[in-house]
């Protein structure tokens, strides 16, 4: 069968463009369609714009905190208008420089705006704007269609014009009270950010502790910092329903079995987000799927050999690095055979609240459960001198790796950079780096990098025995004090 393309992509965001990119550059013709903008959710309504509105909080907050590096810089006032002026300005720079379909047309890619829908499984329609539609087919299909946010079925919700971080970006001013149901990444960052503008922010969540991926120990780090800057927090509390009166929204929860309620201006659903796969007619060309996603292998291949999916719309991963590293695998292992999958193992994530929190690999619950012998070794950020330059020792590096050969099985760190200081775990994983070997790798002073390594001098310090340096200093008749090596957590 002759067809009209060797690539189609539907999708334009993380995956859509990484796909696309990659399959002109293997030479594939190609089109990528795209049914609102190129972009996707991390350009719009997510990392981009969440990012900068962080960056603009952050510097009033430093602003109001001068005096403790001696200096005093006053604020009298913020206008929320200019800032949002401002996210909205930087998320529009980014889709200049990098989304806009002219860049994919120079590449030899036709972008084509539209909603797609299968209509058997070689063919593919598409809904065009000006309502005409187009069928074309393809000898591969790469689904990129990512995902948009989920908000649960909750009392009343439909009567109130609550926000979801797909509509956060598109308001022009903050009101002055914002209740937050989700103590997730987008919670945590978003009500932090709000805080700082001067809002009184409320998060609940159903879980009892904020960040449920994250390490427990280094969460409830955060959760304190966020608490001291005034965030308040209804944990293990679960929505019964909400109504609005006027401008007012009120949350109605029960605690405990203890009935309360939470008055606020502006609701922010941050409950996740949902494979956008409903619109795709999925059916018609026999894809397996489910309400989470599209069934894919390791390979990111569906059930059918010539169709692929990436990115949100799998379920699999919610985040914009593993959408492009799943688009990589999936145009590999279609358009040039070279058999690549899924790196399970070293899927980094960070959390771009202050501070950060970040982590990499197995955590300290996963190898306790499956039984795997490890060592963890902690470094207090109170140790790393720039961060004390900084003003930034509120934070904690733990890294899990085996005792003797000191192989790192994972990471997770709290506090400044965190999720620059996670790369270098990701780097060291990736490649076999044990922990012997980061710390004979020399590293910059002062910087937050050789915390990274200072942390990992920790197995060098855990691995010497009381009896090796008894004999070191019988041998060579030395005459210092030996270590106490009673304390298993000594930091050195």
């Amino acid at each position: 069968m002759k067809y009209d393309f060797d690539a189609v992509i539907i999708g334009g965001g993380a995956a859509g463009l990484t796909a696309s990119g990659i399959a002109a550059n293997f030479g594939a013709k190609t089109m990528m369609i795209e049914k609102d903008r190129l972009g996707g959710d991390c350009t719009w309504t997510g990392c981009i714009p969440s990012k900068t509105l962080i960056k603009a909080a952050s510097i009033v907050h430093q602003a109001k905190k001068s005096s403790r590096f001696g200096v005093d810089i006053s604020i009298e006032d913020i206008n929320l208008e200019t800032l949002l002026k401002h996210v909205d300005d930087v998320r529009t720079e980014v889709y200049e420089d990098a989304d806009r379909p002219e860049i994919y047309e120079e590449m030899g890619i036709e972008v084509v705006f539209g909603a797609a829908s299968f209509k058997n499984q070689h063919i593919v329609e598409i809904q065009l704007e000006n309502g005409t539609v187009r069928e074309v087919t393809s000898k591969y299909f790469f689904i990129c269609s990512g995902s948009s946010a989920f908000v649960p079925d909750i009392s009343g919700l439909n009567d109130v014009d609550y926000l979801t971080n797909d509509s956060l970006f598109e308001i022009n001013d903050i009101p002055d009270s914002v209740a937050i149901i989700g103590a997730g990444p987008i919670g945590c960052e978003m009500a932090q950010s709000f805080v700082r503008l001067g809002r009184e922010v409320t998060v609940l969540d159903i879980e009892d502790r904020i960040m449920l991926k994250d390490d427990p120990e280094l969460a409830a780090i955060l959760r304190d910092s966020l608490e001291a800057e005034g965030v308040k927090f209804v944990l293990g509390s679960s929505i019964q329903k909400v109504d609005q009166k006027g401008a007012e929204i009120t949350v109605h929860y029960e605690q405990k079995g203890v009935a309360g309620e939470v008055k606020c201006r502006a609701l922010l659903m941050a409950t996740g987000r949902r494979a956008n796969v409903s619109d795709l007619n999925l059916k018609n060309a026999g894809i397996n799927h489910s309400a989470k996603g599209i069934d894919v292998n390791d390979r990111c291949r569906t059930n059918l050999r010539h169709i692929y999916a990436a990115g949100d719309v799998t379920g699999r991963y919610q985040l914009t690095h593993m959408s492009e590293h799943m688009a990589k695998i999936a145009v590999t292992n279609a358009l040039i055979k070279v058999p690549m999958k899924i790196d399970h193992k070293h899927v980094p994530w960070a959390t771009f609240t202050d501070p950060e929190l970040a982590h990499i690999g197995s955590s300290e619950e996963d190898l306790k459960r499956q039984g795997v012998d490890f060592e963890t070794y902690r470094f207090p950020f109170s140790k790393i001198d720039r961060a004390i330059t900084d003003g930034n020792t509120n934070g904690l590096i733990k890294i899990y790796a085996k005792k003797w050969s000191g192989k790192i099985l994972g990471a997770s760190v709290v506090g400044a950079h965190a999720g620059e200081i996670i790369s270098e775990y990701a780097l060291a994983m990736k490649n076999g780096v044990s922990l012997r070997d980061f710390a004979d790798t020399i590293h910059p002073y002062p910087s937050y990098g050789l915390g990274a390594r200072r942390a990992a001098d920790q197995w060098y310090i855990r691995n010497q025995s009381e009896t090796l340096v008894k004999w070191i200093k019988r041998i060579f008749r030395y005459r210092g004090e030996i270590p106490d090596y009673s304390d298993p957590n000594r930091i050195v």
